[in-house]
């Protein structure tokens, strides 16, 4: 007879997770020498992440904070992270802001949903994102009285918007 077993994550203390913002930092830090980049690395732990940003007065940063790049980068120092803790990391880089300037542009979205509702459509989808975006989604839905839910497996997971 075969049993499921039940995975349970656990979550990480924040001294795991200031470890890991400590390796993500180190190795941006590398990364951004190696281009030639000016850049000062702020460190925290929020909502059970480590958190790390980019920021620089200069607009040396422009060529990073691109949504594509910004996400490429994510993943890369991720897996920096895992490869020195063996362990799963969630973090969540910012650079140059780019995190608030897709906040707005996903109300914006939301924004727009919203009025394809108050037109009387029953349903509003939005596109594919990750699942941070996904979750960002889902507080600012909350925020504007809407009810979300993800559908979809993988790349094609996304969030669709009603009514309450």
């Amino acid at each position: 007879m075969m049993s499921d077993s039940i995975t349970e994550r656990v979550e990480p203390t924040v001294a795991e997770l200031e470890n890991e913002g400590d390796i993500a930092a180190d190795y941006l830090e590398e990364l951004l020498d190696i281009a030639d980049i000016d850049g000062d690395l702020n460190l925290d732990v929020r909502q059970g992440r480590a958190y790390v940003s980019v920021e620089a007065d200069s607009g040396s940063l422009s060529l990073l904070s691109a949504p594509d790049t910004v996400q490429a980068l994510q993943e890369l120092t991720r897996l920096a992270v895992q490869n020195k803790t063996g362990a799963f990391s969630r973090l969540i880089l910012d650079i140059g802001g780019s995190r608030d300037a897709r906040r707005r542009q996903l109300e914006t979205l939301v924004d727009a949903a919203a009025e394809k509702l108050d037109e009387g459509a029953s349903q509003a989808s939005l596109p594919a994102m990750s699942s941070y975006e996904r979750k960002l989604v889902h507080d600012v839905a909350a925020e504007r009285g809407l009810v979300s839910e993800s559908y979809g497996e993988g790349a094609d997971r996304h969030t669709v918007l009603r009514r309450r």
